[in-house]
Formats: C-alpha cells, sequence, structure tokens
C-alpha cells in the first residue's frame, strides 16, 4: 500500500483535481465575458450599418474612450503585454477593472467604426478574471503563472470557437521557439470549457468554408511556402507599422486623450471621402466573400491601413481579426499568381499572416485545422511556419520574449521583442568600434 502511494501516478490526482477546479471557475468567467462581449459587438455592428451617421462621432468617442483610460486605466493599458509580462514576472494581480473598460472600450470602437478586432479584448478579459483566482484560491507566483495562461488560452478559443487552437495559443505565445508544457492540462481544460460555456449563451461563429483543396505535389508545396514567405512579410510589416505609427503618435500629441480623437478624424474623413466602411470594424463580410470569389486586391492594404490607424492612435481592440482580413484577401488576390484555388489561399491567408505578427505557427495551424477541416492540415503547416520563419524577430505583442531565436545566433534569450532594436543597434555600435581599433 505504501508502495502504491507512493507512485507518481497518484500524487498526480491532487494535482489534477486542484487544475480542475481552478481551470474550470477561470473558463466560466471568460466564456461569459466572451460571449456578452461577442453579443455586444453584433448589436454594435448592426446599429453602425443601420445609422452611418455614426462615423462622424467616432473622434469624440475615440476622446472619451482615451479620457477614461487616461483617468482610470493606466494600471491596465498595456493590455495583453501587461498580461504576458506579469506571465514572466509575476509582481501584482492584474486589477479587474480592466474587464469593464477594454470591454467598454472595443464595444465603443466598433459602435462608431474604427478598425480594431476582439481577441485582444477576449484576451484580457480572461486573463484579469482569471488572475483572480490567485487570491481566492491563494494560488504561489508559479501557479499565478498558469492561471494568467489558463485566462488567455480560455478568452482566444471562446472569442473565436478554436478551443485546441486557444490552448495551444496560452502556451506558444509567451515566447518565440519555446512552449510551457506544465500549463498545458490546465489551459487545454480552460479552452474547452471556455468555448463551451460560450456557445450555451447562444453565441454563433461564424463559418467559413474552404471549397476546393489540390492535391499535395511538389509545385503546390512550392507555392504554398511562396505564400508563406509573403504572408509573414506582411505580419512583419504590419507589427513594425502599428508600433512606429503608436510611437510616433506617443511622441507628437501629448494628452493621451487627443490621440484616439485625432485618428478617429482621420478615420471617419476618409471614410466618407472613399464613400465605404469596408474597411472598418471587424470586416465579417469581406472575409467570408475572399473564400467565395475574386477580390479587388487593394482590399488587403485598405484594412492593413484602418487597422494601423486605429490601434495606432489609441483605438481598443485587437489585432488578430484584421489580420485575419488581411491575410483572407491577400490570399485571395495571390490565387491566380500562385495558381491555388481561391478559397484555399483565403484560408491559408486567414491564418498565416496571424502566425507571422504573432510568432504562434503551432496554434494557427490547429486553427486552420478547426476551421477548415483536417485536410488543410498540411498546407497550412506549410504556410504558417514559412509566415513564422520570414516574420523575423518582431511581433504585434511587444512583451513576447525570445525563448530560441528562429534562424540566426547571438541573440539573448528572455529578451523582449521591444528590446532587441537596442539590443542589435549597440552590437554594431561595438562592432563598429572593434573594427575602428583593429
Amino acid at each position: 500500500m505504501r508502495a502504491f502511494r507512493s507512485l507518481e501516478q497518484w500524487e498526480l490526482l491532487p494535482y489534477m483535481g486542484k487544475w480542475l477546479i481552478v481551470a474550470t471557475s477561470a473558463a466560466v468567467l471568460a466564456g461569459t465575458a466572451s460571449a456578452w462581449f461577442l453579443l455586444a459587438l453584433e448589436w454594435a455592428t448592426a446599429t453602425r450599418l443601420a445609422t452611418p451617421w455614426l462615423m462622424a462621432l467616432l473622434p469624440v468617442a475615440g476622446f472619451v474612450v482615451g479620457w477614461f483610460y487616461f483617468r482610470l486605466g493606466k494600471p491596465v493599458e498595456a493590455g495583453n503585454n501587461l498580461i504576458i509580462d506579469e506571465i514572466h514576472d509575476p509582481k501584482k494581480v492584474i486589477p479587474l477593472r480592466m474587464v469593464p473598460l477594454v470591454f467598454a472600450g472595443t464595444v465603443i470602437s466598433h459602435l462608431f467604426g474604427a478598425s480594431v478586432g476582439r481577441e485582444g479584448t477576449a484576451v484580457q478579459m480572461g486573463g484579469a478574471l482569471a488572475d483572480q483566482m490567485t487570491v481566492l484560491f491563494r494560488l504561489r507566483s508559479e501557479d499565478r503563472r498558469i492561471v494568467l495562461m489558463v485566462g488567455m488560452s480560455a478568452g482566444f478559443a471562446a472569442v473565436f470557437g478554436t478551443p485546441l487552437a486557444g490552448a495551444v495559443f496560452g502556451l506558444e505565445v509567451l515566447a518565440i521557439g519555446r512552449l510551457r508544457y506544465d500549463a498545458l492540462f490546465p489551459c487545454v481544460i480552460a479552452a474547452i470549457i471556455a468555448n463551451q460555456v460560450c456557445l450555451a449563451w447562444g453565441v454563433h461563429h461564424t463559418v467559413y468554408v474552404v471549397r476546393e483543396l489540390v492535391p499535395m505535389t511538389v509545385t503546390s508545396v512550392l507555392a504554398t511556402v511562396a505564400a508563406g514567405i509573403i504572408f509573414g512579410v506582411v505580419g512583419l510589416l504590419f507589427a513594425k507599422a502599428a508600433h512606429a505609427l503608436g510611437a510616433w503618435v506617443k511622441a507628437l500629441i501629448g494628452y493621451p486623450p487627443l490621440r484616439p480623437f485625432a485618428g478617429g478624424v482621420a478615420i471617419a474623413a476618409s471614410v466618407y471621402i472613399l464613400h465605404t466602411q469596408a474597411y472598418v470594424g471587424l470586416g465579417i463580410p469581406t472575409i467570408v466573400a475572399a473564400f467565395d470569389h475574386p477580390l479587388p486586391w487593394w482590399d488587403c492594404w485598405g484594412k492593413f491601413g484602418y487597422t494601423v490607424l486605429s490601434l495606432g492612435t489609441g483605438f481598443k481592440g485587437g489585432e488578430v481579426t484584421p489580420l485575419f482580413f488581411i491575410g483572407a484577401t491577400l490570399g485571395n488576390s495571390l490565387a491566380p499568381w500562385l495558381h491555388l484555388p481561391v478559397s484555399m489561399l483565403a484560408g491559408l491567408g486567414f491564418v498565416a499572416v496571424f502566425a507571422g505578427a504573432a510568432n504562434t505557427p503551432l496554434a494557427t495551424t490547429v486553427m486552420a485545422i478547426e476551421l477548415f477541416g483536417p485536410q488543410i492540415g498540411p498546407f497550412a503547416a506549410v504556410a504558417c511556419v514559412a509566415s513564422y520563419l520570414f516574420s523575423g524577430h518582431a511581433g504585434i505583442y511587444h512583451a513576447q520574449r525570445l525563448g530560441h531565436a528562429k534562424h540566426v545566433r547571438n541573440l539573448p534569450e528572455d529578451m523582449r521583442l521591444s528590446e532587441l532594436p537596442t539590443y542589435r543597434r549597440e552590437q554594431r555600435q561595438a562592432n563598429t568600434r572593434k573594427d575602428a581599433r583593429s
């Protein structure tokens, strides 16, 4: 009996029981918050489309959201990056105010016409709600890391209806080239339960259909690699453009609420000049159309510009659904050149641009299988990995760490992506001085 109790498997039972309780609690909260959020977004989108003049109030809406974050949201303004930083270096529990602030801020952004997504909001709500389990269950700092990953997985899974991709996302997004397997069990449990809770609230996720796939041949694989390279470069450009604009706007406009006000003026004016709202909001109808028939090549770049302008000037929301739009429409326009079906390349672009921008090739490959079926899996893996490699050591989450360099040497581990440009500049200066002395 004593030998039986000393077995490792016996000791695992309390571990699994603890995380079943904690992950389920966090998942119910995250799934419910995501469901209410998605229902609110449906209302906001329908209201904006039925009331076009609301676009004229976008600058005012931006100012209001910016003012509330300036007065009440400074501790949580970093959003997803705050959660990633807390996972790597736990300091204090994320304030619960993050949930209503990012919820209201994102819904207002969509109601009045900013081009933002929804993943960031769901992940932030999931992380903040899950972090309250730290106090409730009196968890250690190492357990708190796992709880935050659980919240990220639950929020991602619920908002997109992809539980397995959500679980992998929470493990993969923290550091390039490194996974946290110690959180695998609770993240999987939380992602599955959060998705089911979201569905139980009556939420229906959009269905995307890849109608045609080509056989896997040397030609089709090479074409997929070429597409993946392009998707990765576009993901890189998106991440760099959003960060660069954000830094430039902060340097130019000192008072934070005026930043989204200025962005709202530019967005609203351009919408009225161009007479189209195709590139604001989520853009789901255009994404669906990209799987069905050829679209204008500029759709990709229109969404690119509006999203960079929205996020760079401080509107709240996520990057992922706009990246789905950019990827699907880019794949749609590349299909004739690469001699691949429109729906197939739209599906690959849908996940691969996100894979490059977020440095998450595994999560996006799993997402492709969950959304489009298992047959696309090998092509999705090729496209997502190629995109991941060619997006370089940059990304939409500047708090992401460098776990293992993609294809270059002598890069320090555990450095934040935002610190890499400074490190490289210092290395170049050091090499220049060394060469001058020699």
